[in-house]
């Protein structure tokens, strides 16, 4: 997979801290119920319009960069009924960028159900609305049973193709965005005298990112996106992950940041956080979990071995999680960032509400002062 010419000087992001030397922070929007906790012990979370205000609202406020909803469209079940309940990605960042000021507003589109000519218009839009905030996150798809119950799933299309496809949608969407009439004829893509006008706000275009770790997800993100979330089983692993990914970025004549995701559970000590932690696992959702490894793949037969995340939500989390006291996590929090030489990380809270207040107390201030304010000035 080669990156289209225009790559070398395609690079949005310069209003990030991460162009001027920070790091960027910003949160995973608790956009469907339970969020990314497989407990029935654990505080509650709705999913709903409101919850994502507050949180959105709260975001800017502390002055986080970015907020970042999924795309799902079917849960996993259990007792908690775990993610069955989710709001529509696209819509609810539209409302979330009428509602802020900002902070970034990074939406999900699942190449495989979205025409790239509607998703160019979709994203143009919502960047007019944000005032030149939108981002977009692209994954390529390998939900089958999400896909399946509409059918959307393609059957001839494995691992590697679904990049292939992706590598065209993203292209398409692109060109669609710079120019006035784009044609193309690719293996998967037809445009035909294609037109999408109003173009993004933003120049060169709205940033783009995406999700993975596979050699092929990292070919796509290298030749196609601005970013990256990685993540591992342990630092060195994740580590390993990220400087290949920048390697071959630089490799292409690119930069690619790369991010990570982190569940924060902090209290006021140690021992509290702890307890927290006791408390979430009590309740851990066993019919979920295995609904959720069925999704994912407990031995993926297209990578070949157990996914870290299927791996580390044995434990309830689906996402890895950082808790303890706020030098705690502050600390932690820094290792991970330094060891894996990573460009800012995305939050993930139990509770959002507490959450956010309790990073803005003391572990933000913390991360700004060793990595860079947010104001360029």
């Amino acid at each position: 997979m080669q990156a289209p010419d225009s790559q070398s000087v395609d690079m949005p992001g310069a209003d990030l801290p991460s162009a001027r030397g920070g790091k960027d922070f910003g949160i995973f929007m608790p956009i469907a119920n339970g969020g990314w906790i497989l407990s029935s012990t654990g505080p509650r979370i709705d999913g709903s319009y409101e919850y994502n205000r507050r949180a959105a609202l709260l975001a800017e406020e502390i002055g986080l960069d970015f907020i970042m909803a999924m795309a799902k469209y079917r849960g996993y079940g259990g007792h908690t009924r775990h993610w069955d309940i989710a709001l529509d990605s696209t819509v609810l960042m539209s409302a979330l960028a009428a509602e802020t000021k900002r902070v970034k507003v990074w939406t999900t589109f699942q190449t495989l159900l979205h025409n790239p000519a509607v998703t160019a218009k979709m994203i143009a839009t919502l960047d007019q609305v944000s005032h030149g905030r939108a981002g977009l996150n692209v994954v390529p798809g390998a939900y089958h049973d999400e896909f399946a119950q509409m059918g959307a799933w393609p059957e001839t299309l494995g691992h590697d193709e679904r990049y292939d496809y992706a590598g065209e949608w993203l292209d398409a969407v692109k060109r669609l965005w710079s120019d006035d009439h784009v044609s193309l004829q690719g293996r998967y893509i037809t445009l035909n005298d294609c037109m999408s006008d109003p173009k993004p706000v933003q120049t060169p275009r709205p940033f783009i990112v995406a999700a993975g770790q596979s050699g092929r997800g990292m070919e796509f993100a290298t030749a196609y996106t601005d970013a990256l979330f990685i993540g591992g089983r342990d630092d060195d692993e994740m580590r390993a992950i990220s400087l290949r990914a920048k390697d071959m970025a630089a490799k292409a004549g690119r930069r690619l940041r790369t991010y990570a995701m982190a569940i924060i559970v902090e209290g006021e000590t140690d021992a509290e956080a702890d307890a927290m932690l006791a408390t979430i696992r009590e309740g851990f959702d066993e019919e979920a979990f295995v609904n959720m490894m069925r999704a994912y793949g407990v031995i993926d037969a297209e990578i070949g071995r157990e996914n870290s995340m299927t791996a580390r939500a044995r434990s309830g989390f689906i996402a890895p999680h950082v808790a303890g006291s706020s030098e705690t996590v502050a600390a932690r929090l820094q290792q991970i960032i330094d060891n894996a030489e990573l460009d800012g990380l995305m939050l993930i809270f139990p509770d959002y509400d507490t959450g956010l207040r309790k990073l803005a107390k003391s572990v933000l201030p913390a991360l700004r002062a060793r990595y860079g304010a947010t104001d360029p000035a």
